[in-house]
Parts: C-alpha cells; structure tokens; sequence
C-alpha cells in the first residue's frame, strides 16, 4: 500500500486507507482531513507534488482546489450578512450601481449566491480573468440569459466576480483580502484566494486526466447541458502564473484539505471554532436555506442550490474540477475535505465521495 503521512484517530483507520488505494490506483498525491467539533480526527496526505513523481507531497503542499473556492466566497458573503451590512433581498445595484444595467435591475443578492442570476458562462478573453475591473465591467454590461431567479444555471467563473464585486463595493478590500483578514487570519487557515509568489514553490500543479494533456478544458459533468460558446478554462491556464496572482473567488483558491477542513468547520459548528466566531447559529443555518432545486441548465443534472452551498440531504458543501471536495454535516458537527491535483473525468470521479463515505465510518464509532 502507499505510504501515508500524517495523523488520525483510530476510529478513522478507513479514511487514510481510501487516500492509500487511490495513490495504489495512480493518482499522482492528495490530502484528506476530517474534523469532529472543529479539531482534526483525520489529517492526512501521501503520494507526488509533481506530474514525474519526484517531489514528496508534504504537509504544507498546496494545490488548486476550483470550485471548492466557492465555499470560502459565500462564508465571507454570509459573514457580511450577519453583521447586516449585506441584505440578501436587496438588488445588487444597491451596492454595485453599474450592474443594473441590460434588464438585471431585478437581480438579488441572493440570486449571485444561488447561481439563479442568469449571468452563468464567461464569454470573455481568458486574460480578462486576471484584470477585476475588466471582468467585473464585462459583467456589469452582459444581459441576463433567464429572467432573475426562475431557473439555476451554474456561474462556474462569473459568481466569484459577482459576489466580490459587491463585498468590494462593501467594504472597500477584495474578496481575498476580506477573506485572508475576515477568516483565514483569525482562524490560521493555509487557504489563500489568488496566490502570492512566495508560496510558489509549495503548488502541487494540476495533472490532467490519463490520455489528456494540459489543453484539457472543463466541462460540465451532466451531459445534457445546452453547449455554448463560453471561453473553457484550461489546465494550462489554471498551471500559469497569472492565474495564480489573479483574484477569481469562484475558482483560483489555493490550498490542502486541513486548511478547507478547518475553515469549513466554521458554519459545521454553529459558527464558532478553536473560540474564534465568525457566525452566529443564524447565519450557518442561512447557507442552508434552499434557493432552488431542480435541472441546472448550465451542469444538465438536478441540483440544490443553497445560498453559495450545494445542498445534499442533510449536508451541504461543494466540490471543484478534478476531484476537490468538501462537505459539511452540521448534525454531526463534521467536516470532510479532499484535495489533489490529479484530475480524472468528471462522469468517472468518485474519489471524495469514496472519502466522505469512509469519514461516516469513523463517526459511527466516535459517536457509538
């Protein structure tokens, strides 16, 4: 079996074993913690920084985790909320005055956080990515695809600008820099949202699929989505350094599955972890809240949609192109977070729900 770094609970023995079979299988390296009450059970990693497999991945290792990004983009939404300095019934021209403009007078806040908006596809050059105020001005001028709030279609890239644009109006910093003083400063999380060079040489850089190479682009694992012409994203483009400085709150967070575990726990324990709160018990039980529940047109699979969280029975949480994931069990007060770099097809990747299954084992003898 594959050697496996780290700690855990003997209760969790399935956890770092599911991380050992996915390395025996071929997956280049990952991490996986678990949190019970806001501390670690589980805090593992094991495998390759590096596609040639000669670099260790280590406890600080880093990755690009996409879309799990969006969890930390609607904490800092949430938090805004509960100090009521963002209403989720107010228009986002309230905050954002050049976004009413081409029929979105009557897009909500709360719209942006359920990707029921009507802004879901990114049909600019990839480089304006990289520039906030290009990107938020490209939105603020499109038109919205479906009346505002009548159907779910995915903001893969577009709900982190949205949402920023309005904690910027807010409070004058940018989503990361609200996020690195608001959250992962208080709570000693290693998760950043656009990344500094001095944490370069920690990336473990994404790995496309067997067969693929770095010109792989995501799409949407439904299959039965309408296509467009929306510009795809690439794993080169994610590999590059100007994705890396950018700021892209749906989809360019950098970090491991200690760092998401434990920023995460935040909303799985009534708001409050190690004795620093960033939410009251209201505003977790807000994330869960459900917005829609039906067909996403943009990922073409039934979805439930939360504010900023997918919701999923009595959890709720987010995954990310290539096999990012983390979920959130409020009744258990547990959060489960996988992370790596080695993506496979999307229809194909059960890898965290493999994770998040052996996590459940562990509770049941924890809370037996």
């Amino acid at each position: 079996m594959a050697d496996i770094q780290g700690s855990y609970d003997d209760l969790f023995t399935a956890v770092p074993n599911a991380l050992s079979a996915l390395l025996d299988e071929g997956d280049a390296g990952g991490s996986v913690a678990v949190f019970v009450d806001g501390e670690p059970v589980v805090d593992v990693w094991g495998g390759f920084a590096d596609a040639d497999r000669t670099i260790p991945w280590q406890r600080d290792t880093i990755t690009s985790v996409w879309s799990v990004t969006k969890t930390m983009t609607a904490l800092c939404a949430l938090i805004l909320v509960d100090r009521g300095e963002l209403d989720l019934d107010a228009p986002v021209g309230h905050y954002w005055p050049e976004f009413a403009d081409a029929g979105k007078e009557k897009v909500l806040v709360r719209h942006l956080l359920a990707h029921t908006a009507g802004l879901p596809d990114w049909d600019g050059p990839v480089e304006d990515l990289y520039d906030w105020p290009a990107a938020t001005a490209r939105l603020a001028a499109q038109a919205p695809r479906w009346e505002p709030g009548s159907a779910a279609g995915y903001h893969s890239l577009t709900q982190g600008f949205l949402v920023g644009e309005v904690v910027r109006r807010i409070t004058g910093r940018s989503l990361g820099e609200f996020f690195a003083e608001e959250v992962a400063g208080p709570l000693d999380a290693d998760f950043r949202i656009g990344l500094p060079a001095e944490h370069d040489h920690r990336v473990a850089r994404a790995i496309p699929p067997s067969g693929q190479s770095e010109d792989y682009a995501a799409s949407a694992p439904g299959g039965k989505a309408a296509p467009t012409a929306a510009t795809r994203i690439r794993v080169r483009d994610g590999n590059s350094v100007a994705w890396r400085r950018a700021e892209i709150p749906a989809a360019n967070g950098f970090g491991n599955a200690r760092s998401i575990a434990l920023t995460q726990s935040v909303p799985a324990c009534g708001g409050a972890v190690r004795g620093t709160r960033l939410l009251s018990q209201a505003g977790c039980d807000r994330a869960r809240q459900e917005q829609f529940s039906g067909e996403d047109r943009v990922l073409g699979m039934p979805v439930r949609w939360g504010l900023g969280y997918g919701l999923f029975d009595n959890t709720y949480g987010w995954g990310g192109w290539g096999g990012s994931l983390v979920v959130i069990d409020p009744e258990h007060r547990m959060t489960v977070a996988y992370v790596t770099q080695q993506m496979r097809e999307p229809a194909d990747d059960t890898r965290g729900l493999e994770m998040v299954m052996a996590a459940y084992d562990g509770l049941q003898g924890l809370r037996s």
